[in-house]
């Protein structure tokens, strides 16, 4: 199939499916005529890189993991260092948000303490 027929089969347009070849997460072959040609493996590839960025992995990530990658979910085969790395993403966006919601609460004070003020008036 076409770019154009995978991005209507994902929902993903071809600027985004060049992007993936691009950072070596797609492996079209290319026809006569140079246009790139996905076999319908390609469709649950995409849908497997879909949800992974959905989960928050990086490219590079995903380039590590698509090999282990199984079904459109997607699961992963045991393959080395993929639940070492998974649990090390949790833990990061885990430290990210405790980093946010401490700095939500600081700027809360901010605004708690400026509206207790009275209107400032030039």
């Amino acid at each position: 199939m076409l770019i154009g027929e995978l991005g209507r089969r994902t929902g993903v347009n071809a600027h985004q499916l060049r992007y993936y070849e691009a950072q070596g997460l797609l492996a079209p072959s290319r026809g006569p005529g140079g246009y790139r040609e996905y076999t319908s493996d390609a469709v649950v590839t995409v849908t497997q890189i879909r949800r992974m960025l959905k989960a928050g992995l990086s490219t590079q990530e995903i380039a590590f993991l698509l090999p282990c990658a199984t079904g459109e979910l997607p699961e992963f085969r045991p393959c080395p260092e993929v639940l070492d790395m998974l649990r090390a993403k949790l833990t990061g966006m885990e430290e990210h948000i405790e980093a946010l919601s401490a700095t939500c609460t600081v700027l809360q004070d901010y605004i708690t303490a400026t509206e207790r003020q009275p209107a400032y008036e030039p």
